[in-house]
């Protein structure tokens, strides 16, 4: 039965991912009411391409909110905003009435790669400089692929949106001259400067971009406008609800997992495996190309990461090859000694993504008679605890060396003891388990409530909901081995992805 306490002290929260749409009643202590999922339908049309149709995105939105509302049984009356996080990567056009003009570019879709090489030629370096990140799959190469190959579409582009923002905008019944963009994805624009915070006119004006396209920039938290009426009843909430900006789906998972100061370092362990930290610092990666450096949702504080585009799919793709469960691999991979007697293991099926290097597929090197299922299984966990490492020296030689205080990890991997344990050796930080995996959903909460007054100080509240558990502590001789076969797996990968640039030269 619906409740009957009127007070607005609830907020829903949604998660527009890849694989489907989640939506969540979050009340003001953090916990999860309830939720609901609406899956995905990517659409393929042709190799290296991958879209999502736009009304359905904004369909499943509606639907999740109501099944959760229906679930639930509280009261309308008791959610006081919604807040939306959303793909980050990809982004979609929309006309001057805010119909989409084309379908969602997904971060999965890689035909924007043909239009890479211009912005490296312009200058990779500089262009790290203003946008905090190296070239890849994301809105700069998207929009100049459709001005490129696409003009009679990009002329009735009024706007480029990113979807968070697009369904936000929908739910109030926005017009493009009230399209927006969050601060939080301006790395992956390709024409901001992220340090001031606005569109740069040397990036736009280089490539021949329409600054009027550009959406304005704010802040997460911004209350962008409030729910339509039709779009109140077919969600089940009230009309005028308020509706935040939202935030990027990373932005907003960090967020959840409290990564609100300096010192705390997020290991999101799903289907890609990121690792992000959080500095008040401004170092882009120039040099490296490794990491991505982000604003963090929360003000004047930044969370440089890095991915492994597809590092927790390794795990499930040879689950599934074997046929055994992860508590029967994990039982394998236990008796197998650190570093799996040389054996290496190299996660990148669909090419490097940090550094840029598309050729590199994956592989295990140094395979003896000796190894079985356990090792091979190990070595992909180690794997990925390698790159963290990686990650980690870039990010120190950046901005110095810090006394990390530990690594908060969600995900489906951070159920597993083993794997906690293999990357809190090999980093040398303690791991601490979240309670709550999806904190993508609670981050979109945070922002939603923050921009209502719900919590009047984010970050506090951001640590507080987080909730880490005992933490995994590093053992130190177990520390030195991994880094002696983190070196071995930087070469190995190095070496294999130049000879993987050899073989794609000589077709």
């Amino acid at each position: 039965m619906p409740s009957d306490n009127s007070r607005s002290n609830c907020a829903i929260a949604v998660d527009l991912g890849t694989q489907g749409t989640k939506a969540a009643l979050v009340a003001a202590d953090g916990q999860i009411l309830g939720s609901a999922f609406v899956p995905s339908n990517l659409i393929r049309p042709a190799p290296g391409q991958v879209e999502q149709d736009p009304d359905e995105m904004f369909g499943s939105v509606v639907t999740a909110i109501r099944s959760t509302m229906d679930r639930t049984g509280v009261s309308p009356t008791r959610v006081a905003a919604v807040g939306i996080g959303g793909q980050m990567a990809g982004m979609l056009g929309i006309d001057d009435d805010w119909h989409a003009v084309t379908p969602y570019d997904s971060w999965l879709d890689s035909r924007c790669e043909a239009a890479m090489p211009l912005i490296r030629d312009w200058g990779e370096e500089a262009f790290i400089g203003i946008t905090g990140s190296p070239v890849t799959y994301a809105h700069g190469p998207k929009i100049l692929w459709w001005r490129r190959k696409r003009p009679e579409v990009y002329r009735d582009i009024a706007k480029f949106l990113v979807p968070s923002a697009y369904v936000a905008g929908r739910l109030a019944g926005l017009r493009a001259h009230e399209a927006f963009i969050d601060h939080t994805h301006l790395h992956f624009t390709g024409f901001a400067d992220v340090q001031r915070m606005a569109w740069s006119d040397e990036l736009l004006s280089a490539f021949g971009i329409d600054g009027d396209k550009m959406p304005a920039i704010v802040r997460p938290w911004d209350i962008v406008g409030g729910l339509t009426e039709s779009h109140a009843a077919a969600a089940g909430l009230l009309p005028g609800t308020p509706i935040a900006a939202g935030l990027g789906d990373t932005a907003a998972a960090t967020l959840g997992a409290g990564i609100a100061r300096p010192g705390l370092l997020f290991d999101v362990a799903g289907t890609a495996s990121v690792l992000s930290c959080c500095t008040a610092e401004y170092r882009p990666d120039t040099a490296g190309k490794t990491l991505i450096y982000a604003r963090s949702a929360l003000p004047d504080l930044w969370t440089p990461l890095a991915y492994i585009n597809g590092g927790g799919q390794c795990l499930a793709w040879f689950k599934r090859m074997t046929g055994l469960d992860y508590d029967e691999l994990n039982a394998l991979a236990e008796s197998v000694e650190p570093g799996c007697g040389g054996l290496t293991f190299v996660p990148h099926f669909g090419g490097r993504v940090c550094p840029n290097t598309p050729a590199l597929r994956g592989s295990w090197t140094g395979l003896a008679w000796s190894h079985e299922q356990g090792a091979l299984f190990r070595a992909i966990l180690e794997s990925v605890a390698y790159e963290y490492k990686h990650y980690l020296g870039t990010l120190e030689r950046l901005v110095g060396q810090a006394a990390y205080e530990a690594v908060h990890v969600a995900g489906g991997g951070a159920r597993s003891a083993l794997f906690n344990r293999i990357k809190a050796d090999t980093l040398g930080i303690p791991y601490r388990p979240l309670q709550a995996e999806d904190t993508a959903l609670i981050g979109a909460a945070l922002v939603a409530g923050h921009g209502v007054g719900l919590f009047p100080d984010l970050a506090a509240a951001a640590e507080r909901f987080a909730a880490p558990g005992a933490a995994i502590e590093p053992a130190a001789g177990k520390h030195r081995l991994y880094a002696v076969a983190a070196g071995r797996y930087r070469r190995t990968a190095d070496g294999m992805q130049a000879l993987y640039a050899s073989l794609e030269a000589a077709e």
